[in-house]
């Protein structure tokens, strides 16, 4: 069958349209994203503001178009973060639903760690062992640990790499008192949780999903996307330690020069790296490998494994 997932992201509203049966891969038909940027269209209560409610429903009205134009039986829609959080999420919905026909799934926190937890799992197989999962987003970072495809641990706290710059650091480049604030913030956050994970004992694989770290291991000298899906990508913590300063001083522009790095993604790159390097560090990882799939295979696997076989 052919599914779309509809992901209303902090950064982007992303949808995928896979060809899927229960017990086979997913295999991608289409992608269609927009940047739409919710975290930093909030007004100061912590609401969407009008302007970025018509540009959110606006976008679902297209992607549901183009859904149906690619043939998608079924979409599943949800919300991560930046809706989550906001102050009016319940007329946001409310209004989506009446123009669009879209009721959203709002995924919570731990929700949102687990199935790319199960995407992981799926990725990397029985054999990796006890897996430690990261995940940097526009609004939240989320953490999972477990052996099995359910994690016994699942976190998910509010330090994604856009909520981050937009509330800590306004300079260009940014000012070195608001980077030095904005690191113990991020590792006070995520040293609250270090417990919780570490007495699960030590993963046998440690794997990252996200544009942040794949730009980050891409930046470190980890294959170009265009080497393809099943090249290995690794991003170790010294090297990310390198990397760190030398993102402090730089300009968005001349981050956006980096090889991997995209324009719109360049000016969270140093918060998504912040965050980076207190996870690894706080939970004692080394090397970290970067997985193809994240939350939007995680949903389609749901899915389909509430299908029945053929």
């Amino acid at each position: 069958m052919r599914l779309g997932v509809l992901d209303i992201g902090s950064n982007t509203v992303h949808l995928l349209v896979v060809d899927a049966h229960p017990g086979a891969r997913p295999l991608p038909a289409h992608s269609h994203k927009v940047e739409l940027r919710l975290a930093e269209l909030l007004e100061a209560d912590g609401s969407i503001g009008a302007h970025g409610v018509d540009r959110l429903v606006d976008t679902v009205r297209d992607a549901v178009r183009t859904a149906e134009e690619m043939g998608c039986e079924q979409v599943l829609p949800f919300a991560t973060s930046a809706i989550r959080d906001a102050a009016n999420v319940d007329s946001v919905l409310k209004r989506v639903r009446e123009e669009t026909g879209v009721d959203l799934t709002v995924l919570s926190g731990p929700e949102e760690a687990r199935l790319t937890f199960l995407a992981a799992r799926r990725w990397f197989g029985w054999s990796s062992g006890r897996l430690l999962l990261l995940d940097i987003g526009g609004g939240s970072l989320e953490v999972a640990h477990g052996m099995d495809e359910e994690p016994d641990a699942a976190v998910s706290l509010p330090l994604g790499a856009g909520r981050l710059t937009a509330g800590w650091l306004p300079g260009d480049p940014p000012d070195a008192a608001d980077v030095k604030a904005l690191r113990r913030h991020v590792r006070a956050e995520i040293a609250r949780t270090v417990g919780e994970v570490s007495r699960l004992g030590r993963p046998d694989h440690v794997v990252a999903t996200s544009k942040t770290f794949r730009q980050l291991a891409r930046i470190a000298g980890a294959p170009a996307s265009s080497e393809g899906l099943y090249v290995q990508r690794e991003l170790s913590r010294a090297s990310l330690a390198e990397w760190v300063p030398k993102l402090t001083g730089m300009t968005a522009e001349q981050r956006c020069a980096l090889p991997g790095v995209s324009p719109s993604r360049a000016p969270q790159l140093l918060a998504g790296a912040l965050v980076a390097e207190a996870a690894m560090d706080l939970y004692g990882v080394e090397v970290l490998e970067v997985c193809p799939w994240a939350l939007r295979e995680g949903v389609i696997l749901r899915r389909l494994d509430h299908l029945p076989a053929d």
